[in-house]
């Protein structure tokens, strides 16, 4: 059977934490859309994602029912890993499978039957643009950092699930280029909602839902109006990357200041 392209996927609305429905009519996601999910802790950005990842069928604590190409998805697709459009990093992923990051690539390149030699050697390489701990084939998958493990899911799921929909929560601690991130995931045209509560991811996404008491109580476009923000923020995370950078070679920090 053919595999489904998938050109939406749509979030209808459930129900706040007091039960009362959420305030909008429908969210849908396209290609290439970025999208964030912000709000105060608890107030059900996880929850959010986590409804998309198992596709919610008013089945979920929420209430919400997810669409695929404006229907509900077929149950292969739900049930079936294999299929699955969706990747789900979290900041707490961690592998128990003791394999090398070289095995367990090729490990996923043959179990998706991709004809490619070189797909695990540009994998790595696409995994050491996201991050400053250099990750080699030979490093056992238990002994990566949180950073080295979530940069190589990320290139994983670009490079080798090549899943059109990629869900992050919360991975933007230190040891993740989040800028390089976000290019990747856009030269690839990729639909990517990103629950943070980090400034510049927000100010990098197309639209900002906000998180509110479990529900969605709003979505945000600003459409090009924080663009000098952004430019700022910028700068300033390229000065904290850089010195955090230069902290873990083992220098002093001297000469660059940001004017602030």
């Amino acid at each position: 059977m053919k595999p489904l392209t998938i050109t939406t996927i749509t979030v209808l609305p459930g129900k706040a934490r007091d039960g009362s429905r959420e305030a909008f009519g429908e969210i849908t996601i396209h290609a290439g859309d970025m999208i964030s999910i912000v709000g105060p802790t608890g107030s059900g950005k996880t929850a959010f994602i986590n409804d998309i990842e198992v596709f919610a069928c008013n089945d979920t604590v929420t209430g919400r029912t997810i669409l695929v190409n404006g229907e509900v998805p077929p149950d292969e697709m739900v049930r079936d890993p294999a299929k699955k459009p969706i990747a789900l990093i979290t900041q707490n992923t961690k592998c128990l499978a003791d394999l090398t990051v070289q095995a367990f690539l090729e490990m996923h390149v043959k179990a998706r039957r991709i004809p490619d030699e070189n797909r695990t050697a540009e994998t790595i390489a696409l995994a050491n643009e996201f991050t400053g701990e250099k990750i080699r084939g030979e490093m056992r998958m238990t002994s990566l950092s949180g950073g080295q493990t979530r940069s190589l899911l990320i290139a994983d799921a670009v490079a080798v699930s090549s899943a059109p929909i990629i869900l992050l929560d919360e991975v933007e601690s230190g040891g993740i280029f989040k800028e390089n991130v976000i290019a990747s995931l856009k030269k690839n045209n990729k639909a990517v909602l990103f629950v943070t509560h980090d400034p510049l991811l927000a100010l990098l996404s197309d639209r900002r839902i906000v998180m509110r008491n479990g529900a969605v109580e709003s979505i945000l476009e600003p459409g090009g109006r924080e663009k000098r923000i952004l430019a700022r923020i910028s700068e300033l995370d390229g000065f904290l990357s850089r010195m955090r950078e230069k902290i873990r070679a083992g220098e002093l920090l001297d000469g660059e200041v940001p004017i602030l």
